[in-house]
């Protein structure tokens, strides 16, 4: 939702919800200092954030997990919910998957701690449920992959030197990335409303955790669609379910 999809296999200062410390870490990515990365450490959390969140993901998971098996044909439902405990990590969001295709959501604790009631934590996991079940990660790539294609074919034509052509399709992966983004973030935006609803909890008040975000505004090459238009699309789905 707030950070870009990505994959990733473990990282250290992970925590499943309901407390089992991962040990291992992303390639490139050095523990933090002090950070735990004891094989089979166990962490107990006991602050009030951490239990209001985990409660509320064993809420909605299962309903993640049903809409998605009714949406998917392959792949696995079986999501995984992780806190991002490392210190300094900015509010932050975003779905990836592990080596075996089963989908990760990951929050760090600046986000955990960010969210003011149970409907905005609803809403932000089915959310993140969402970009996994319209499989934005794949199609994403395939955008970035076409776009790329095409303009190092274009800089070929027009007779670009190789460097040049790398150049290209460079550029065109980056744009085509993004080229997509606003239109996913809205379908994962219905999505989750439709999640976090049949969890339970109200996603009109769990949207509401927009108005403190900043505004991207309507950046053509923007990531994120504008906050407003993102509340509309939650009213609009979730007046349907009524």
């Amino acid at each position: 939702m707030l950070g870009r999809m990505r994959r990733l296999r473990c990282l250290a200062g992970l925590v499943l919800v309901l407390a089992v410390l991962t040990a291992c870490t992303v390639p490139g990515t050095p523990p933090q200092p002090g950070a735990q990365t004891v094989p089979g450490q166990r962490v107990v959390k006991t602050d009030a954030a951490t239990r209001q969140f985990a409660t509320v993901a064993q809420q909605v998971e299962p309903v993640a997990r049903s809409v998605c098996r009714q949406a998917r044909t392959r792949g696995s439902c079986d999501f995984v919910i992780l806190i991002d405990e490392r210190a300094g990590q900015p509010v932050n969001a975003f779905q990836t998957v592990d080596r075996r295709g089963r989908p990760i959501l990951v929050f760090t604790r600046a986000i955990v701690e960010e969210f003011r009631n149970t409907d905005e934590i609803a809403f932000v996991i089915g959310h993140e449920a969402a970009h996994h079940i319209e499989d934005h990660l794949t199609q994403r790539a395939q955008a970035a992959g076409v776009l790329g294609a095409i303009l190092e074919a274009a800089a070929a034509a027009g007779g670009a030197p190789s460097s040049g052509r790398v150049t290209a399709a460079e550029l065109g992966e980056a744009v085509g990335s993004r080229v997509f983004s606003k239109q996913f973030e809205l379908e994962a935006d219905a999505l989750g409303t439709v999640i976090a609803a049949r969890a339970g909890y109200n996603p009109v008040r769990g949207a509401e955790f927009f108005n403190r975000l900043p505004d991207p505004g309507d950046q053509f090459l923007g990531s994120h669609p504008p906050n407003a238009e993102r509340i509309q699309v939650v009213r609009e789905v979730a007046a349907r379910l009524n």
